[in-house]
């Protein structure tokens, strides 16, 4: 089959799946064509053809509040639809396309192949009341901007009205959608690599070290991870918990992996990053030889943390799950969550983990410190949590849901998968010069390595890899999985 996948951040979270497909090459050559169009960015794939669309310029600052979403998300879905059109140009026509609804890029692609099948990732719907919007009321959102947040879905509005096929990771995400737009998307849970995501026993038997960070046998490992440290994942939750939990367990370290910017949410009205903000209402309370803001570290790292942690902490308003969590369970982790459905999915309370209020420093407290305190209670937790994701969360109950979900759409057979091949991490190659409109090559019967002509009012042309390389080694939260 052919396959055009689409996501602005290459690979994003079809890196398994793309794996899965290049493992039926690797059984039987040439059974798939796999091109992904996405912005510029340094990550390849062998065996992969990566065509890359001119990124949209920034908004004007003048644009209204309410229209922004629809203004970056129809300039990105014209840029794809230019660069589909250089694919098509050269020979290439997908049996399917997949990609992520969040930005646009999908919206015009049915233009440029009609008839093609579109299977496009519905994460979330936004809502004033009742999700992740006015949750906290000590951040009060101002009614003026309250279009603003409908605005988000204006691309979900149009996304639906293809009529194509959609997929979403979990059932709150799923129930977030209007009752008339759920029956065009399909609940297909995610998966972890449990060969990489799995418990180390001997890790609490010797010391770790991790950039600043050790933490020897005898003392205990409190763990937090989100992409940045901000209160939509409960920052400021565990900054207000951690001096009474400091001063009870002297035997504590902490482990605060994320950056200083926002990923959800808005920086500090009073200007600064929350981590600052937070540093100088409880700093007198924080021991800075004990609590370790990590910043962001390698997978690696970040894996050898979980291994190592006696609590993981993970809060969030009622929003997208992140791919720690899962992460977390797999490796046997004790884990602190939220009481919103976007973790107790996940985690139920006293049997795979412990859930706690997100906005209650108090709670939050009392439950690490019964975590680390009740070795009977952490033990029970942690196999638990290890069995919930080998019964839920294994990556090849996830590959064949959504190799079954490619066949139903497509009306074709894909080979029965088969391990993936390994794909090595490395510094990825810079990409091969564009060949100039004049030398373009006629339209080929296999996909492009080179395209043919610069887009159409675009600076940047569209471009691939003259040589698929490696992917690039990722880091601990990265920007293509939601932490």
């Amino acid at each position: 089959m052919n396959f055009l996948f689409v996501h602005q951040n290459f690979p994003g979270q079809y890196l398994h799946i793309v794996r899965s497909l290049l493992a039926d090459n690797e059984v039987r050559p040439g059974t798939h064509q796999i091109v992904f169009m996405t912005e510029p960015n340094q990550n390849q794939i062998d065996g992969v053809r990566k065509v890359t669309y001119a990124k949209p310029p920034a908004l004007s600052p003048t644009l209204a509040w309410d229209t922004r979403e629809y203004e970056t998300s129809s300039r990105r879905a014209q840029a794809a639809y230019r660069g589909a059109l250089q694919i098509k140009a050269l020979g290439f026509q997908p049996d399917v396309i997949i990609g992520h609804h969040g930005w646009g890029e999908l919206l015009n692609l049915v233009d440029a192949f009609p008839g093609v099948p579109v299977i496009g990732y519905f994460e979330f719907f936004y809502r004033i009341l009742g999700t992740d919007v006015n949750f906290d009321p000590e951040f009060p959102m101002d009614t003026a901007t309250f279009g603003g947040v409908r605005g988000k879905n204006s691309t979900n509005l149009l996304a639906l009205n293809l009529e194509q096929y959609g997929q979403t990771p979990t059932k709150w995400q799923h129930s977030t959608y209007p009752e008339w737009a759920k029956k065009q998307i399909t609940i297909i849970e995610e998966g972890v690599d449990l060969e990489i995501c799995k418990p180390d026993p001997a890790a609490r038997k010797k010391t770790l070290t991790v950039g600043k960070l050790t933490v020897t046998p005898k003392q205990k490992l409190i763990t937090y991870v989100a992409r940045n440290l901000e209160p939509y994942r409960g920052f400021h939750t565990i900054m207000r918990a951690l001096p009474r939990i400091l001063r009870e367990r002297p035997d504590v370290v902490v482990s605060l992996v994320g950056g200083d910017g926002v990923s959800y949410g808005v920086l500090p009205r009073q200007g600064g990053n929350w981590r600052n903000l937070l540093m100088k209402e409880v700093g007198d309370g924080i021991d800075v030889s004990r609590v370790h803001f990590m910043g962001k570290v390698t997978y690696e790292e970040h894996l050898a943390l979980l291994q190592r942690s006696d609590a993981h902490v993970y809060l969030t308003y009622p929003f997208v799950a992140s791919w720690s969590l899962r992460e977390a369970l797999a490796c046997g982790c004790v884990v602190v969550g939220a009481d919103t459905p976007t973790v107790t999915e996940f985690v139920q309370h006293e049997v795979t983990g412990l859930t706690t209020p997100t906005l209650d420093p108090s709670a939050l407290a009392d439950s690490v410190l019964r975590a680390l305190g009740d070795t009977r209670l952490a033990a029970k937790l942690r196999v638990n949590a290890r069995e919930f994701a080998e019964k839920k969360l294994g990556m090849p109950d996830y590959i064949n849901r959504y190799r079954a979900y490619i066949e139903e759409v497509t009306g074709k057979k894909l080979l029965p998968p088969g391990p993936p091949p390994e794909v090595k991490t490395a510094k990825a190659k810079a990409p091969a010069k564009p060949v100039p409109a004049a030398k373009a090559a006629k339209p080929a019967a296999k996909p492009p390595t080179k395209t043919a002509t610069k887009p159409a009012k675009s600076k940047a042309p569209v471009k691939t890899a003259a040589k698929p390389v490696k992917t690039a080694k990722k880091s601990a939260p990265t920007k293509a999985a939601k932490r």
